[in-house]
Protein backbone atom coordinates (compact mmCIF):
# COMPACT_ATOMS: atom_id res chain seq x y z
CA UNK A 1 0.00 0.00 0.00
CA UNK A 2 1.37 3.58 -1.09
CA UNK A 3 -0.09 5.37 1.98
CA UNK A 4 3.32 6.99 3.44
CA UNK A 5 3.69 8.83 -0.18
CA UNK A 6 -0.17 9.52 0.07
CA UNK A 7 0.89 11.16 3.85
CA UNK A 8 4.03 13.08 2.50
CA UNK A 9 2.60 14.38 -0.50
CA UNK A 10 -0.44 15.21 1.69
CA UNK A 11 1.62 17.56 4.04
CA UNK A 12 3.62 18.99 1.26
CA UNK A 13 2.32 22.54 1.73
CA UNK A 14 1.98 22.27 5.38
CA UNK A 15 4.00 26.14 5.08
CA UNK A 16 1.60 27.59 2.70
CA UNK A 17 -1.30 25.89 3.68
CA UNK A 18 -2.75 24.52 6.80
CA UNK A 19 -4.43 21.43 6.79
CA UNK A 20 -5.56 19.51 9.60
CA UNK A 21 -5.74 16.41 9.69
CA UNK A 22 -6.60 13.75 12.55
CA UNK A 23 -2.83 12.92 14.65
CA UNK A 24 -1.90 9.50 13.80
CA UNK A 25 -4.94 7.93 11.97
CA UNK A 26 -5.36 4.01 12.43
CA UNK A 27 -4.86 2.75 8.43
CA UNK A 28 -7.65 0.45 7.01
CA UNK A 29 -5.73 -2.36 5.19
CA UNK A 30 -8.05 -3.81 2.63
CA UNK A 31 -5.44 -6.54 1.36
CA UNK A 32 -7.18 -9.83 0.56
CA UNK A 33 -10.55 -8.49 0.58
CA UNK A 34 -12.92 -8.92 -2.22
CA UNK A 35 -15.58 -6.86 -3.54
CA UNK A 36 -18.69 -8.90 -5.14
CA UNK A 37 -21.64 -8.02 -6.63
CA UNK A 38 -24.52 -10.39 -5.62
CA UNK A 39 -27.65 -10.26 -7.82
CA UNK A 40 -30.47 -10.72 -5.53
CA UNK A 41 -32.69 -12.60 -7.79
CA UNK A 42 -36.18 -12.84 -5.88
CA UNK A 43 -34.45 -13.46 -2.60
CA UNK A 44 -33.37 -10.19 -1.57
CA UNK A 45 -34.20 -10.72 1.82
CA UNK A 46 -32.23 -13.37 2.23
CA UNK A 47 -29.20 -11.95 0.52
CA UNK A 48 -29.59 -8.74 3.03
CA UNK A 49 -30.15 -11.54 6.04
CA UNK A 50 -26.45 -12.83 5.54
CA UNK A 51 -24.80 -9.46 4.39
CA UNK A 52 -26.41 -8.08 7.83
CA UNK A 53 -25.48 -11.91 9.70
CA UNK A 54 -21.86 -11.24 8.67
CA UNK A 55 -21.40 -8.24 9.44
CA UNK A 56 -20.74 -6.92 5.83
CA UNK A 57 -20.06 -3.60 4.04
CA UNK A 58 -21.70 -2.77 0.54
CA UNK A 59 -20.89 -0.08 -1.49
CA UNK A 60 -24.52 1.22 -2.48
CA UNK A 61 -26.79 -0.13 -0.20
CA UNK A 62 -28.84 -3.28 0.54
CA UNK A 63 -30.31 -5.26 -2.21
CA UNK A 64 -33.80 -4.88 -3.77
CA UNK A 65 -35.63 -7.83 -5.38
CA UNK A 66 -34.29 -8.12 -8.83
CA UNK A 67 -31.05 -5.75 -8.30
CA UNK A 68 -28.08 -6.41 -6.46
CA UNK A 69 -25.66 -5.68 -3.56
CA UNK A 70 -21.86 -4.71 -3.95
CA UNK A 71 -20.50 -6.37 -0.69
CA UNK A 72 -17.27 -5.66 0.63
CA UNK A 73 -15.88 -9.58 1.98
CA UNK A 74 -12.91 -9.78 4.03
CA UNK A 75 -10.58 -13.17 3.75
CA UNK A 76 -11.76 -14.39 7.22
CA UNK A 77 -15.04 -13.95 6.51
CA UNK A 78 -15.08 -15.48 2.47
CA UNK A 79 -15.75 -18.95 3.58
CA UNK A 80 -18.60 -18.49 5.13
CA UNK A 81 -20.68 -16.04 2.79
CA UNK A 82 -19.46 -18.12 -0.12
CA UNK A 83 -21.11 -21.09 1.91
CA UNK A 84 -24.03 -19.30 2.84
CA UNK A 85 -24.84 -17.38 -0.38
CA UNK A 86 -24.44 -20.27 -2.70
CA UNK A 87 -27.19 -20.41 -5.55
CA UNK A 88 -26.54 -16.45 -5.90
CA UNK A 89 -25.06 -15.08 -9.02
CA UNK A 90 -21.78 -13.26 -8.13
CA UNK A 91 -19.68 -11.58 -9.78
CA UNK A 92 -15.92 -10.36 -8.49
CA UNK A 93 -15.53 -6.54 -9.16
CA UNK A 94 -12.62 -6.86 -7.46
CA UNK A 95 -10.23 -10.01 -7.13
CA UNK A 96 -7.85 -8.11 -3.90
CA UNK A 97 -8.96 -4.70 -2.75
CA UNK A 98 -5.62 -3.73 -1.67
CA UNK A 99 -3.93 -4.19 -4.90
CA UNK A 100 -7.01 -2.26 -7.07
CA UNK A 101 -6.56 0.49 -3.94
CA UNK A 102 -2.65 0.17 -4.12
CA UNK A 103 -2.64 0.46 -7.88
CA UNK A 104 -5.25 3.45 -7.91
CA UNK A 105 -3.47 5.52 -5.21
CA UNK A 106 0.00 5.72 -6.96
CA UNK A 107 -0.28 9.57 -7.64
CA UNK A 108 2.36 11.34 -10.26
CA UNK A 109 3.68 14.16 -9.01
CA UNK A 110 2.32 17.70 -9.91
CA UNK A 111 4.72 19.59 -11.48
CA UNK A 112 2.82 23.01 -11.39
CA UNK A 113 1.39 22.91 -15.20
CA UNK A 114 -2.41 23.77 -15.28
CA UNK A 115 -2.79 21.53 -18.04
CA UNK A 116 -4.45 18.23 -19.38
CA UNK A 117 -1.98 15.86 -17.65
CA UNK A 118 -3.18 17.08 -14.01
CA UNK A 119 -6.30 14.62 -15.18
CA UNK A 120 -3.99 11.46 -15.34
CA UNK A 121 -3.52 10.18 -12.07
CA UNK A 122 -5.58 11.10 -8.56
CA UNK A 123 -4.03 13.33 -6.04
CA UNK A 124 -2.99 14.70 -2.59
CA UNK A 125 -5.60 16.68 -0.97
CA UNK A 126 -2.53 19.44 -1.21
CA UNK A 127 -2.28 19.24 -4.48
CA UNK A 128 -5.95 19.98 -5.46
CA UNK A 129 -5.38 22.89 -3.29
CA UNK A 130 -2.55 24.36 -5.41
CA UNK A 131 -4.07 23.35 -8.72
CA UNK A 132 -7.14 25.49 -7.85
CA UNK A 133 -4.42 28.51 -7.06
CA UNK A 134 -2.61 28.13 -10.19
CA UNK A 135 -5.75 28.19 -12.41
CA UNK A 136 -6.56 31.30 -10.82
CA UNK A 137 -2.96 32.82 -11.36
CA UNK A 138 -3.50 31.19 -14.83
CA UNK A 139 -6.34 33.33 -15.22
CA UNK A 140 -6.30 36.56 -12.83
CA UNK A 141 -8.67 38.66 -14.55
CA UNK A 142 -11.31 36.81 -14.23
CA UNK A 143 -11.05 33.95 -11.55
CA UNK A 144 -10.38 33.62 -7.81
CA UNK A 145 -10.23 31.10 -4.85
CA UNK A 146 -13.61 31.43 -2.92
CA UNK A 147 -14.18 29.62 0.25
CA UNK A 148 -17.66 28.45 1.87
CA UNK A 149 -16.85 28.08 5.81
CA UNK A 150 -14.67 25.69 7.21
CA UNK A 151 -14.94 21.95 8.42
CA UNK A 152 -15.41 20.20 11.51
CA UNK A 153 -11.81 19.84 11.69
CA UNK A 154 -11.70 23.41 10.61
CA UNK A 155 -10.14 22.87 7.01
CA UNK A 156 -11.24 25.72 4.98
CA UNK A 157 -14.00 24.64 2.05
CA UNK A 158 -12.29 26.22 -0.76
CA UNK A 159 -13.41 26.29 -4.29
CA UNK A 160 -12.61 28.23 -7.48
CA UNK A 161 -14.99 31.56 -8.99
CA UNK A 162 -14.51 32.45 -12.55
CA UNK A 163 -16.90 34.94 -14.66
CA UNK A 164 -16.88 36.60 -17.65
CA UNK A 165 -16.80 40.42 -19.74
CA UNK A 166 -19.21 41.46 -17.55
CA UNK A 167 -17.54 41.54 -14.35
CA UNK A 168 -18.11 38.79 -11.12
CA UNK A 169 -21.10 39.48 -9.01
CA UNK A 170 -23.30 40.42 -12.07
CA UNK A 171 -24.74 37.28 -13.99
CA UNK A 172 -26.53 34.35 -12.29
CA UNK A 173 -24.82 31.70 -10.40
CA UNK A 174 -23.53 28.29 -11.63
CA UNK A 175 -22.62 26.16 -8.31
CA UNK A 176 -20.79 22.69 -8.40
CA UNK A 177 -20.42 20.75 -5.09
CA UNK A 178 -17.54 17.84 -5.72
CA UNK A 179 -16.56 14.81 -2.95
CA UNK A 180 -19.34 15.33 -0.62
CA UNK A 181 -18.99 11.90 0.10
CA UNK A 182 -15.04 11.14 0.42
CA UNK A 183 -14.47 7.78 -1.08
CA UNK A 184 -15.88 9.37 -4.43
CA UNK A 185 -12.58 10.08 -5.40
CA UNK A 186 -13.87 10.90 -9.48
CA UNK A 187 -16.04 13.68 -8.46
CA UNK A 188 -13.43 16.02 -7.33
CA UNK A 189 -11.47 15.33 -10.71
CA UNK A 190 -14.85 15.84 -12.88
CA UNK A 191 -15.46 18.87 -10.88
CA UNK A 192 -11.91 20.15 -11.51
CA UNK A 193 -12.19 19.49 -15.33
CA UNK A 194 -15.83 21.98 -15.97
CA UNK A 195 -13.69 24.75 -14.05
CA UNK A 196 -10.24 23.77 -16.08
CA UNK A 197 -12.14 23.08 -19.40
CA UNK A 198 -14.22 26.38 -19.67
CA UNK A 199 -11.50 28.88 -18.51
CA UNK A 200 -8.91 27.47 -20.93
CA UNK A 201 -11.01 27.55 -23.56
CA UNK A 202 -13.19 30.86 -22.77
CA UNK A 203 -10.46 32.70 -25.34
CA UNK A 204 -10.80 30.20 -28.46
CA UNK A 205 -13.92 28.79 -28.39
CA UNK A 206 -17.04 31.06 -29.24
CA UNK A 207 -19.30 28.42 -27.51
CA UNK A 208 -17.53 28.46 -24.03
CA UNK A 209 -16.91 32.15 -24.17
CA UNK A 210 -21.10 32.17 -24.22
CA UNK A 211 -21.49 30.20 -21.54
CA UNK A 212 -19.41 32.03 -19.11
CA UNK A 213 -20.06 35.17 -20.49
CA UNK A 214 -24.09 34.34 -19.39
CA UNK A 215 -23.12 33.04 -15.96
CA UNK A 216 -20.56 33.04 -13.04
CA UNK A 217 -19.54 29.43 -12.03
CA UNK A 218 -18.41 28.52 -8.08
CA UNK A 219 -16.92 25.43 -8.59
CA UNK A 220 -16.03 23.75 -5.28
CA UNK A 221 -14.39 20.21 -5.99
CA UNK A 222 -13.96 18.87 -2.36
CA UNK A 223 -16.63 19.95 -0.20
CA UNK A 224 -16.04 17.03 2.94
CA UNK A 225 -12.09 18.10 2.97
CA UNK A 226 -11.70 16.04 6.57
CA UNK A 227 -13.17 13.12 5.05
CA UNK A 228 -11.61 13.11 1.66
CA UNK A 229 -8.69 13.53 3.62
CA UNK A 230 -9.24 10.70 6.01
CA UNK A 231 -9.42 8.77 2.74
CA UNK A 232 -5.55 9.25 1.70
CA UNK A 233 -4.47 8.88 5.26
CA UNK A 234 -6.46 6.05 6.63
CA UNK A 235 -9.48 4.44 5.38
CA UNK A 236 -9.66 4.95 1.42
CA UNK A 237 -13.52 3.96 1.70
CA UNK A 238 -14.69 6.82 3.77
CA UNK A 239 -18.05 8.21 3.08
CA UNK A 240 -19.09 10.59 6.17
CA UNK A 241 -17.46 13.67 7.64
CA UNK A 242 -15.35 13.55 10.83
CA UNK A 243 -17.56 14.66 13.11
CA UNK A 244 -17.74 12.66 16.49
CA UNK A 245 -21.37 11.77 18.31
CA UNK A 246 -22.53 12.06 21.56
CA UNK A 247 -22.96 8.78 22.90
CA UNK A 248 -21.31 7.08 20.32
CA UNK A 249 -17.81 5.90 19.53
CA UNK A 250 -19.04 5.80 15.87
CA UNK A 251 -18.08 9.24 13.55
CA UNK A 252 -19.53 11.02 11.12
CA UNK A 253 -22.48 12.14 9.34
CA UNK A 254 -23.51 12.00 5.84
CA UNK A 255 -23.35 15.44 4.95
CA UNK A 256 -25.96 14.53 2.20
CA UNK A 257 -28.52 13.66 4.59
CA UNK A 258 -27.97 16.48 7.09
CA UNK A 259 -29.29 19.19 4.70
CA UNK A 260 -32.62 21.18 6.48
CA UNK A 261 -35.09 19.90 3.61
CA UNK A 262 -37.74 17.53 4.47
CA UNK A 263 -34.59 16.41 7.09
CA UNK A 264 -37.01 14.25 9.02
CA UNK A 265 -39.13 12.66 6.39
CA UNK A 266 -38.68 8.64 7.45
CA UNK A 267 -37.57 6.41 5.39
CA UNK A 268 -34.37 8.52 3.48
CA UNK A 269 -31.87 8.42 5.60
CA UNK A 270 -30.26 6.31 9.06
CA UNK A 271 -31.12 7.67 12.63
CA UNK A 272 -27.97 5.47 14.05
CA UNK A 273 -24.53 7.22 14.05
CA UNK A 274 -22.83 3.65 12.88
CA UNK A 275 -24.63 3.47 9.17
CA UNK A 276 -23.03 5.60 6.20
CA UNK A 277 -26.04 7.34 5.83
CA UNK A 278 -26.09 8.92 9.12
CA UNK A 279 -28.57 12.21 9.06
CA UNK A 280 -27.25 13.49 12.21
CA UNK A 281 -28.58 14.47 15.76
CA UNK A 282 -31.23 17.47 14.45
CA UNK A 283 -30.99 19.22 10.36
CA UNK A 284 -28.23 21.03 9.43
CA UNK A 285 -25.88 20.02 12.82
CA UNK A 286 -22.97 19.56 10.21
CA UNK A 287 -21.00 22.91 9.96
CA UNK A 288 -20.10 21.81 6.46
CA UNK A 289 -23.73 21.77 5.24
CA UNK A 290 -24.23 25.15 7.18
CA UNK A 291 -21.64 26.49 5.60
CA UNK A 292 -22.82 24.91 1.77
CA UNK A 293 -26.40 25.87 2.60
CA UNK A 294 -25.58 29.73 3.58
CA UNK A 295 -23.20 30.05 0.86
CA UNK A 296 -26.37 28.68 -1.66
CA UNK A 297 -28.52 31.11 0.00
CA UNK A 298 -26.32 34.28 -0.21
CA UNK A 299 -25.51 33.73 -4.40
CA UNK A 300 -29.38 33.07 -4.62
CA UNK A 301 -30.12 36.51 -2.99
CA UNK A 302 -27.15 38.16 -4.35
CA UNK A 303 -27.15 37.49 -7.89
CA UNK A 304 -29.53 34.52 -8.71
CA UNK A 305 -28.91 30.83 -8.60
CA UNK A 306 -29.29 29.49 -12.26
CA UNK A 307 -27.88 25.74 -11.57
CA UNK A 308 -26.84 23.36 -8.92
CA UNK A 309 -24.87 19.83 -9.47
CA UNK A 310 -23.79 17.62 -6.88
CA UNK A 311 -21.30 15.21 -8.38
CA UNK A 312 -21.72 11.78 -6.69
CA UNK A 313 -20.42 8.29 -7.60
CA UNK A 314 -20.94 5.31 -8.84
CA UNK A 315 -24.00 4.25 -11.33
CA UNK A 316 -24.17 6.48 -13.92
CA UNK A 317 -27.30 8.26 -13.18
CA UNK A 318 -28.72 12.20 -14.34
CA UNK A 319 -31.14 12.48 -11.44
CA UNK A 320 -33.61 15.60 -10.45
CA UNK A 321 -35.66 16.92 -7.26
CA UNK A 322 -36.78 15.25 -5.62
CA UNK A 323 -35.77 12.45 -3.02
CA UNK A 324 -37.23 12.89 0.00
CA UNK A 325 -40.64 11.01 -2.09
CA UNK A 326 -41.27 8.88 -4.59
CA UNK A 327 -44.85 9.60 -5.05
CA UNK A 328 -44.82 13.33 -6.08
CA UNK A 329 -42.29 15.57 -8.46
CA UNK A 330 -41.85 19.33 -9.06
CA UNK A 331 -43.92 21.23 -11.01
CA UNK A 332 -41.45 21.77 -13.74
CA UNK A 333 -40.61 17.74 -14.09
CA UNK A 334 -41.20 17.40 -17.48
CA UNK A 335 -39.02 20.23 -18.32
CA UNK A 336 -36.79 18.94 -15.69
CA UNK A 337 -36.95 15.44 -17.44
CA UNK A 338 -36.69 16.89 -20.79
CA UNK A 339 -32.91 18.67 -19.60
CA UNK A 340 -32.04 15.18 -18.13
CA UNK A 341 -32.98 12.98 -21.39
CA UNK A 342 -30.81 15.79 -23.66
CA UNK A 343 -27.78 15.61 -21.29
CA UNK A 344 -27.73 11.64 -20.85
CA UNK A 345 -27.81 11.56 -24.94
CA UNK A 346 -25.39 14.10 -25.36
CA UNK A 347 -22.66 12.07 -22.76
CA UNK A 348 -23.64 9.07 -24.60
CA UNK A 349 -22.25 10.45 -27.76
CA UNK A 350 -18.91 11.03 -26.82
CA UNK A 351 -18.26 7.45 -25.83
CA UNK A 352 -21.11 5.42 -25.64
CA UNK A 353 -21.49 5.56 -21.92
CA UNK A 354 -24.53 5.01 -20.79
CA UNK A 355 -26.34 6.89 -17.97
CA UNK A 356 -29.99 6.38 -16.72
CA UNK A 357 -32.08 9.30 -15.30
CA UNK A 358 -35.06 10.41 -13.55
CA UNK A 359 -35.89 11.92 -10.18
CA UNK A 360 -33.83 10.81 -7.12
CA UNK A 361 -36.17 8.77 -5.35
CA UNK A 362 -37.74 6.41 -8.23
CA UNK A 363 -34.09 6.21 -10.10
CA UNK A 364 -31.83 5.02 -6.96
CA UNK A 365 -33.71 5.31 -3.83
CA UNK A 366 -35.31 7.39 -1.21
CA UNK A 367 -32.70 9.76 0.47
CA UNK A 368 -33.84 12.72 2.64
CA UNK A 369 -31.85 15.70 3.54
CA UNK A 370 -29.96 15.97 0.49
CA UNK A 371 -28.31 18.95 -1.34
CA UNK A 372 -30.73 18.70 -4.40
CA UNK A 373 -33.65 19.14 -2.63
CA UNK A 374 -32.44 21.89 -0.71
CA UNK A 375 -31.38 23.99 -3.35
CA UNK A 376 -34.45 23.67 -5.53
CA UNK A 377 -37.16 23.91 -2.37
CA UNK A 378 -35.09 26.08 -0.32
CA UNK A 379 -32.03 28.19 -2.01
CA UNK A 380 -34.40 28.47 -5.22
CA UNK A 381 -32.31 27.17 -7.31
CA UNK A 382 -33.88 27.37 -11.25
CA UNK A 383 -32.45 23.93 -11.17
CA UNK A 384 -30.71 21.23 -9.62
CA UNK A 385 -29.39 17.73 -10.22
CA UNK A 386 -27.37 15.46 -8.86
CA UNK A 387 -25.03 12.85 -11.06
CA UNK A 388 -23.75 9.29 -10.21
CA UNK A 389 -20.78 9.06 -12.52
CA UNK A 390 -18.80 6.30 -13.77
CA UNK A 391 -19.13 3.10 -13.49
CA UNK A 392 -21.75 0.83 -13.15
CA UNK A 393 -20.06 -2.07 -11.15
CA UNK A 394 -17.08 -2.63 -12.56
CA UNK A 395 -14.93 -1.10 -10.32
CA UNK A 396 -17.57 0.96 -8.64
CA UNK A 397 -15.32 3.58 -6.18
CA UNK A 398 -12.05 2.30 -6.84
CA UNK A 399 -12.19 4.00 -10.55
CA UNK A 400 -8.75 3.65 -12.79
CA UNK A 401 -7.29 6.31 -12.81
CA UNK A 402 -7.03 5.96 -16.69
CA UNK A 403 -10.84 7.17 -16.65
CA UNK A 404 -10.81 10.33 -14.97
CA UNK A 405 -10.20 12.34 -18.80
CA UNK A 406 -12.75 10.48 -20.30
CA UNK A 407 -15.46 11.04 -17.67
CA UNK A 408 -14.44 14.77 -17.32
CA UNK A 409 -14.88 14.84 -21.24
CA UNK A 410 -18.16 13.14 -20.90
CA UNK A 411 -19.86 15.15 -18.11
CA UNK A 412 -18.65 18.74 -20.07
CA UNK A 413 -21.25 17.11 -22.41
CA UNK A 414 -23.65 16.65 -20.35
CA UNK A 415 -23.02 20.30 -18.49
CA UNK A 416 -22.67 22.12 -22.12
CA UNK A 417 -25.92 20.21 -23.54
CA UNK A 418 -27.60 21.84 -19.69
CA UNK A 419 -26.34 25.18 -20.39
CA UNK A 420 -27.28 25.49 -23.89
CA UNK A 421 -30.78 24.51 -23.08
CA UNK A 422 -31.82 25.69 -19.34
CA UNK A 423 -34.68 28.35 -20.10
Amino acid sequence: MKYSFILTALLGLASATVIRSEARPQRTAYDGYKVLRVAAGDDADKLNKIIADLELETWKGAAKVGGHADVVVPPSKLAAFNALAEGFETLTMHEDLGVSIANESGFQAYAGTVDQTWFNSYHAYADHLTFLKDLVAAHPNQSEIVTSGTSVNGNTITGIRFWGSAGKGVKPAIVFHGTVHAREWITTMVAEYQAWYLLTNYGSDATVKSFVDKYEFYIFPVVNPDGFIYTQTSNRLWRKNRQSNSGSSCVGRDINRNWPAHWSTSGGASTNPCQEDYRGARQGDAPETTALAAFLNKVKSAQGLKLYIDWHSYSQLFMSPWGYTCTSVPAKNSEYQSLARGAVAAIRSVYGTTFNYGPICSTVYKATGNSVDYAFDVSGADYAFTLELRDTGTNGFILPASQILPSGVEAWAGVKYLLANMK
